[in-house]
């Protein structure tokens, strides 16, 4: 049952960002062209993602999930080094592809071989990512 309603739900998300556009890549970077032709309607589908989800986290504070399991922790607000490099590295992609994961993986049924190479690409990093951040501590460490 809870895998049924995960993909109820990711089908809603994917069905959203066909319907908002967003998995067209020109609005995206229209969205960062804030020196061109700045198409500002990605604000508005930020908007109905975080006012909802401002009001979802009032709601499941306390509370159980009724499919078993636990809602997550709020994440700490201090803002460090990996979040810094790791949001920066995000946007640089997002940028220079004009996908994040979610578009990129609805781009598969029409995105051409583009969104299968950032996502192949994508799905690499998210592999390398945890041992290469392994060395990286340790070597920070012993320095």
């Amino acid at each position: 049952m809870r895998n049924f309603i995960a993909f109820i739900a990711g089908s809603v998300f994917g069905i959203g960002l066909l319907i908002s556009g967003m998995t067209d890549t020109t609005k995206v970077i229209g969205w960062l062209d804030i020196f061109g032709e700045w198409d500002p309607t990605l604000a508005f589908v930020l908007g109905g993602a975080i006012v909802p989800m401002f009001f979802a986290w009032r709601i499941a504070e306390g509370r159980k999930p009724r499919l078993g399991g636990y809602f997550p922790p709020r994440s700490e607000p201090r803002i460090g080094v990996n979040l810094a490099l790791g949001s920066a590295l995000f946007g640089a992609g997002w940028g220079l592809a004009g996908l994040c994961p979610g578009p990129a993986m609805a781009s598969l049924g029409f995105g051409g071989i583009g969104g299968v190479v950032f996502l192949v690409s994508m799905i690499a990093g998210m592999y390398i990512a945890p041992p290469l951040k392994s060395r990286l501590d340790t070597v920070a460490a012993s320095g």
